[in-house]
């Protein structure tokens, strides 16, 4: 989502800044203010934009309103402005999730490479634990084989 400033709103929806203004006292847009520059999204409040024109178009008689054509290229421009900006944003998107997938694909590569050298590792120390034990039960048998002679040679 890319925020505007007032004047990139203005000039994207032909209002005014004091409208700007009125619009968001009422709570019609959405802001947040950043270094103390006021920022709108654009892609918030936009039902309220095109009433705020048509309450100017509405003040006259409605016998005798006629819909000025510089309001409806800017209504169409302004529809279109925020069209392409949501499709930037989109595309955006859509690139920021591939990019963000192709880093979990690799970061789970290398996890499984780590698992792997992990599995590798357990089994050769298993293995080494198992020919230790089997020495250490051969050095038992040997030593009891020798003290049992030992103990018999000195009773007799």
């Amino acid at each position: 989502m890319k925020w505007m400033s007032d004047e990139e709103y203005s000039e994207l929806t032909g209002l005014d800044i004091s409208e700007i203004d009125d619009l968001c006292d009422r709570g019609k847009l959405t802001i947040r203010v950043e270094d103390g520059v006021r920022l709108i999204d654009p892609s918030k409040g936009t039902q309220s934009v095109v009433p705020a024109q048509l309450r100017t178009l509405s003040t006259h008689n409605t016998a005798d309103m006629v819909v000025n054509p510089q309001f409806v290229e800017k209504t169409i421009g302004t529809i279109i402005n925020l069209h392409e900006k949501v499709l930037d944003a989109k595309d955006e998107t859509i690139v920021s999730v591939k990019n963000e997938n192709a880093f979990l694909r690799e970061a789970l590569e290398s996890l499984q490479e780590l698992y792997d050298e992990d599995r590798k590792t357990i089994a050769t120390l298993t293995e080494q634990l198992k020919l230790s034990q089997q020495e250490v039960e051969f050095m038992r048998r040997k030593y009891k084989l020798m003290w049992n002679k030992a103990i018999e040679e000195h009773t007799n």
